[in-house]
């Protein structure tokens, strides 16, 4: 089973939608037992990084998911899930993340050209290492993902993806069984889908 843990942010309903419709066994839930009885996680999140991990934290499951990682349990984070999973965001002050991967997430204001919307809204070409991480084993160099983001992680070496927004974006990110997508998976069609299916068939 897949637990998509609920600590009261995130789009939920698709995601969990989207895996059923691959036939992966899934829930959502915010109870840490059936989290830590789970196969794999995903974090997934909307909204303020601080608001976001201090909800977390608050809940109890930030050890849960930290706990459950480092004994190798393959966990996702999906936006600001993803940027979580690093040591440390930017926004609005400065916030500990969860330490999982290396990095901090900055604002994209002042690093991307004039003239670029911020946040970055709709969909981008990812750009994947060569050879291609195993979560993006059922896709095509330069598939589109769809983004809806105002930060950035930067200082991440494990960025398996980028996409082109002015300046090369870190698109995903992963470190042995913990992975993290930038983009959302769950809103980006029949490519998106592949992502989620490689994290739910691969031997993290």
């Amino acid at each position: 089973m897949i637990a998509i843990v609920d600590y009261g942010v995130g789009n939920l309903f698709s995601l969990l939608c989207s895996l059923k419709a691959m036939g992966a066994p899934a829930e959502v839930t915010g109870d840490a037992s059936r989290i830590a009885a789970a196969e794999r996680l995903i974090l997934p999140g909307v909204g303020a990084f601080g608001d976001a991990r201090d909800k977390l934290r608050r809940t109890g499951l930030d050890d849960v998911v930290m706990r459950e990682a480092r004994a190798g349990k393959p966990l996702l984070g999906i936006c600001l899930g993803m940027q979580m999973l690093l040591d440390e965001g930017l926004e609005f002050g400065t916030h500990k993340g969860l330490g999982l991967i290396p990095g901090r997430v900055v604002p994209m204001q002042g690093a991307v050209p004039a003239g670029l919307k911020i946040p970055q809204i709709g969909w981008n070409a990812l750009q994947m290492d060569n050879p291609p991480h195993r979560m993006f084993h059922h896709i095509m160099q330069g598939a589109h993902m769809y983004f809806v983001h105002s930060y950035y992680a930067a200082n991440c070496p494990d960025v398996t993806a980028t996409c082109e927004y002015g300046i090369p974006i870190a698109a995903a990110v992963a470190r042995d069984n913990v992975w993290g997508c930038q983009f959302h998976p769950e809103k980006s069609g029949a490519a998106g889908l592949m992502v989620l299916r490689a994290f739910c068939e691969e031997d993290i």
